[in-house]
């Protein structure tokens, strides 16, 4: 069972829970598990033409999925996915 790190600005959809293990034995399965489990979240991580949204990147293990298989990413017990928000601003480097 693969466990979803949650960010800040989406733990009000998971009870304020930081981590959710659900089941699926991909990436896209294991974000529908998330929504079924907690409602509405995946709009926030979904356009509507159901890809992960420009701004928010999506990790399996140490990799953006966007450089694997995409939603098709195989995961499994122990996995990590991690959802995380794109930070803009700041100034560049001198």
């Amino acid at each position: 069972m693969p466990t979803i790190k949650i960010p800040t600005p989406l733990r009000k959809f998971t009870a304020d829970k930081d981590a959710v293990d659900v089941a699926g034995d991909t990436v896209g399965a294991a974000l529908q598990a998330l929504d079924a489990a907690h409602p509405g979240i995946l709009a926030k991580i979904f356009d509507d033409e159901g890809k992960i949204r420009r701004f928010i990147n999506v990790y399996a293990g140490d990799e953006d999925v966007r450089f694997q298989d995409g939603l098709k990413t195989k995961v499994g017990a122990g996995d990590e996915i991690a959802i995380i928000p794109a930070i803009a601003g700041g100034a560049g480097a001198p």
